[in-house]
């Protein structure tokens, strides 16, 4: 239950966390741990533009007077997060606000590496004084309604533990009669389907029998019935069945133990008990579903947002997709493999990610570093890995940036690009247990295509100096490119102005068979200039010409959906996955054209010559409408013509029958009697 916390919690410095501008002071606090590191106050001063204290050595043993009046001056960044407990104690003690903390020694000052760590402690604290925007949330509420599923003998005592802070119902799954005690509700059943989150489940229950409390003697169950509806906040899943929800461990509000084990049920107890009042819960991605090349005309065109998100937030909904705030789990795989930027990941944005990625390369060439590498990992289990690695093994190279991320899955092929089109020599990517890998192996192999062989690397390890061993021996490095490019725009944008600086111009880049970027080849012959595809292009890679039966496609906007071959009603047309880099790819180009068809009486111009031939052919004198000469003849007229044809013609649809004769007062006073 990672992403939720209680809203009044939602304010603070979280360990973990990188130090933002807004919590931000102006004044670093340097400790270097016994002389276990070596720090250069003055290059490092000079580097980041802050105001550094002298290096101590013991602030959080020694020297904690000296931390207290560091802390009591105000607008403190400790350098430091081990001993963070302790700087917040004597901020409390003092009054003082509490410092901010980012982390230079684990990731950098503890290497084996003899180079300079001055431009690595650089990049690190220019990320780390970043102005982020605040993290947009939205406020669940339970009322600790909780429902309990399995058997008597698990369920039963879980819901005792649960009654005195819950309000419970039990649901008993085996043959048992009811239990004497009416501390909380308990009913039989079986659960046929749930839906929800926190806060808002809903239930469907068959075969349920309700407590009768009335009458002497043991209590009864009543009458079976099927199709009862239940809502609740909280479901405690102790069936040690299969999973009420896909990716349960990311469903918020439904808790799962292994009924045999009573740790586990201990546990589970545990957190559902925590699970009431008002929580506050990440708003993780933006929808635009204008942009949205899901569906048109009932046609279904992109579905990778649906394919791969692990518990089925996302829905069809018409033309585009809705994703539930609720169910999401902040994946970020969605936004990775999105092709039109319909779905973006807002915690944080693409625009925050691609101004650290700037950042970090750029300050580190800024304190005279060459050549820096990026290493991608999580808060979590990558921020424990760096730990260990520092304090027990070889610690990371000097030239090896560590950025911390959220999520790993939502760093898609873009981001991977950006970084190499900063100045990053490679990107690798360290991958967690609990990462979800679907969306990385579609978005790595499409970035190394465009990025080349060596470039962008996956590093699936769970042991530090494995870790370590892999970037301490990274082989030949490839060379940064020299003119780095400013990340602006969409994340379609910058993919495209990364690969041209990481690539020769007009370079023609093939790509795997699920990439958004390519090329529409359209069979000629087969093309009957219709324009079904124009009408229904998502993004507008295919127009039409208004003056003659034309065919045009702007390769740089095409996102290889599949609307448009879907559409085709003579299967004409096929898709080339490739990045054209050359400009003209953000032209028009003719695809298919073809005369248009004169008119037989005004001599205007319409439709395409070679369909209504075709049609012609097919149609006069072998259809009872076009049977005779004048009325095939209609076929080759243009709109006005066809309709003054059709008008002037003897079976003319357009006559009515003869109208009625005006009524004057006279005629209607001469049929009145009295009159």
């Amino acid at each position: 239950m990672c992403n939720l916390w209680l809203a009044e919690r939602s304010e603070g410095v979280w360990h973990g966390e990188a130090v933002k501008a807004s919590d931000m002071a102006k004044r670093l606090i340097l400790c270097n741990c016994s002389g276990t590191q070596e720090i250069d106050r003055e290059g490092l001063e000079q580097a980041t533009g802050l105001t550094c204290s002298q290096v101590h050595s013991g602030l959080c043993t020694t020297q904690l007077d000296r931390a207290a009046e560091e802390i009591a001056a105000g607008d403190a960044v400790i350098c430091c997060r081990q001993e963070q407990r302790i700087f917040e104690e004597l901020a409390a003690d003092s009054e003082a606000p509490s410092p901010a903390f980012t982390d230079l020694r684990d990731r950098a000052g503890w290497s084996d590496d003899p180079r300079s760590k001055l431009p690595k402690m650089a990049a690190l604290m220019a990320d780390a004084t970043l102005n982020v925007p605040a993290e947009k949330t939205l406020d669940v509420v339970s009322e600790g309604l909780c429902l309990v599923i399995g058997a008597s003998d698990v369920a039963l005592e879980a819901g005792r533990k649960l009654a005195p802070i819950l309000g419970v119902t039990v649901l008993v799954t085996d043959d048992t009669e009811p239990p004497e005690s009416r501390d909380f509700d308990v009913i039989r059943g079986n659960l046929r389907s749930a839906q929800g989150a926190l806060g808002q489940f809903r239930v469907q229950i068959d075969a349920l029998r309700q407590v009768n409390p009335a009458g002497r003697g043991p209590l009864t169950w009543t009458e079976p019935r099927d199709g009862a509806v239940t809502e609740c906040d909280v479901i405690l899943d102790l069936t040690g069945g299969t999973a009420l929800f896909p990716a349960p461990q990311k469903r918020e509000g439904y808790l799962r133990a292994d009924p045999g084990s009573i740790t586990a049920v201990a546990d589970a107890v545990l957190n559902a008990a925590q699970m009431i009042g008002t929580f506050e819960k990440p708003l993780y991605v933006a929808m635009e579903p204008l942009l949205c090349a899901h569906s048109r005309a009932g046609k279904v065109g992109c579905s990778n947002c649906l394919d791969i998100c692990p518990t089925g937030a996302i829905s069809p909904a018409g033309e585009h997709v809705t994703i539930d705030p609720m169910i999401c789990a902040g994946c970020g795989a969605c936004a990775a493999r999105c092709p039109s930027g319909a779905i973006t990941y807002d915690a944080p944005s693409p625009d925050t990610t691609f101004r650290r990625i700037q950042t970090l390369a750029s300050a580190y060439r800024k304190a005279g570093g060459i050549a820096p590498r990026l290493l991608v990992c999580d808060r979590e289990f990558g921020t424990e890995m760096i730990q260990l690695a520092a304090r027990h093994g070889r610690g990371l190279p000097a030239d090896v940036i560590p950025m911390e991320i959220d999520v790993i899955s939502g760093f898609g092929h873009a981001e991977m690009l950006a970084a190499l089109a900063s100045g990053f020599a490679d990107v690798t990517i360290l991958l967690a247990p609990t990462t979800e890998r679907d969306a990385l192996d579609s978005e790595v192999p499409l970035a190394q295509a465009i990025a080349g062989e060596g470039k962008i690397k996956l590093l699936d390890v769970n042991d530090p100096d494995a870790m370590c061993e892999a970037l301490y021996a990274p082989g030949d490095l490839p060379q940064p490119v020299e003119d780095t490019v400013l990340l602006m725009g969409s994340r379609r944008q910058v993919a495209r102005m990364a690969a041209k600086a990481l690539n020769p111009a007009d370079a023609v880049l093939p790509l795997p068979e699920d990439a958004p970027y390519g090329a529409v080849l359209v069979g000629t012959d087969a093309c009957t200039l219709c324009l079904s595809c124009v009408s229904l292009c998502p993004s507008g890679a295919l127009l039409e010409n208004p003056d003659k039966p034309q065919l045009r496609f702007q390769e740089d906007a095409c996102l290889q959906c599949g609307l448009c071959a879907n559409v085709c009603p003579e299967t004409a047309i096929t898709y080339e996955p490739r990045l054209n880099l050359a400009d003209a790819a953000m032209t028009q180009v003719v695809l298919n054209e073809e005369e248009p068809f004169a008119c037989v009486e005004c001599g205007g111009l319409f439709g395409v010559k070679s369909t209504v031939e075709r049609i012609t052919e097919k149609l006069a004198g072998k259809h009872a409408m076009f049977a005779n000469e004048q009325a095939a003849r209609m076929i080759q007229m243009c709109d006005n013509c066809r309709v003054k044809a059709q008008f002037h013609s003897k079976d003319n649809p357009f006559a009515g029958g003869d109208r009625p004769q005006v009524r004057t007062t006279d005629d209607y006073f001469s049929k009145r009697r009295d009159h």
